[in-house]
C-alpha cells in the first residue's frame, strides 16, 4: 500500500491503523521527512520506505508510484495529501487567483486521479486492488472563503464514484471519507479564531480526531466493505446530511 501525505494528521494516523491491522505500507512525503522517518522508525517490518515527491508536479506523481511500486508490488492506495488555501475570490489579485487555483487543483484532484490511473492498471494486471480517497465535508457542503479547495474536494468525491463504477470490472475497489473538522495541523488557524462557533455547529461537540478518519478508513479497506465500493463516508459529528 502506498499512503501519501504519511508525516502527519490524517495520513500519519491512517498509516498506524492500518500497519495495526496488518498492511505493508510505502509513506510519501513532500517536506515532512523528518517526521516521515520517525514514522517508519516506529513501524519497523510494516513500512515499506519512504519517498519523497512534489504532487503539484505530474512527473513527480508519475515516479511516485513506479518507485514506490518497484521493490515490491502494492495492492492498494491511498490517496490523503491535500493542501487548503483560503482565498476570497473577488478580493485576491489575479496572481493569487492562478496559484491558489492551480496548486489547490494539481495535489487536492489531479494528483490522486494520476495515481489511480496508474495503481488501477497495475492492480488489474494481478486481479485487483482498492483505492481510498481522502475528500472532506466541504466537497459536499461548500465554505465561503474556500472555493477552489471545496470544487477540488468535490471533483475527488464524483472521482471516486466513477471509478467505482468503471473499476468494479476489475475487481478494483474505490472508496472515500469526507471528514468536517479536524484536529490537525492544516485546520489549527481555524479553530484558534473560531473554536467556539465551530464547535456550536457540530451536534457531538467534538472535532473529529485523525483517529477518527483512519478508523473509517481502515474499514473500508478491510475485507468487511468489499460490497460499498463507491461510498464515501461523512466523518463529521452529525453537523451535515445530504
Amino acid at each position: 500500500m502506498l499512503v501519501t501525505g504519511a508525516g502527519r494528521g490524517i495520513g500519519k494516523a491512517i498509516v498506524t491503523k492500518l500497519a495495526e491491522e496488518g498492511w505493508k505500507i510505502a509513506l510519501h512525503y513532500n517536506r515532512d521527512k523528518e517526521a516521515v522517518k520517525e514514522l517508519a522508525a516506529q513501524l519497523g517490518s510494516a513500512a515499506l520506505g519512504i519517498y519523497q515527491a512534489d504532487l503539484s508536479d505530474p512527473s513527480q506523481t508519475s515516479q511516485l508510484w513506479s518507485m514506490s511500486n518497484a521493490e515490491r508490488p502494492l495492492d492498494a492506495l491511498v490517496n490523503n495529501a491535500g493542501i487548503y488555501q483560503p482565498i476570497q475570490l473577488m478580493e485576491a489579485t489575479d496572481e493569487v487567483f492562478e496559484n491558489n487555483l492551480m496548486e489547490t487543483f494539481a495535489v487536492n484532484f489531479e494528483s490522486p486521479l494520476r495515481l489511480a490511473r496508474l495503481a488501477a492498471r497495475d492492480f488489474a494486471k494481478r486481479g485487483g486492488g482498492k483505492i481510498l480517497n481522502v475528500a472532506s465535508r466541504v466537497g459536499f457542503k461548500g465554505e465561503s472563503g474556500a472555493c477552489l479547495y471545496s470544487a477540488s474536494k468535490a471533483a475527488l468525491i464524483n472521482l471516486t464514484r466513477s471509478l467505482a463504477v468503471e473499476l468494479a470490472p476489475k475487481n478494483i475497489k474505490v472508496f472515500g471519507i469526507a471528514p468536517g473538522w479536524v484536529e490537525t495541523a492544516m485546520a489549527r488557524e481555524g479553530m484558534e479564531t473560531r473554536l467556539d462557533s465551530i464547535l456550536a455547529d457540530i451536534p457531538l461537540r467534538r472535532m473529529a480526531s485523525p483517529q477518527d478518519c483512519a478508523e473509517a478508513g481502515a474499514f473500508l479497506l478491510s475485507q468487511g466493505a468489499e460490497y460499498l465500493s463507491g461510498v464515501v463516508i461523512d466523518i463529521n459529528g452529525a453537523s451535515y446530511f445530504h
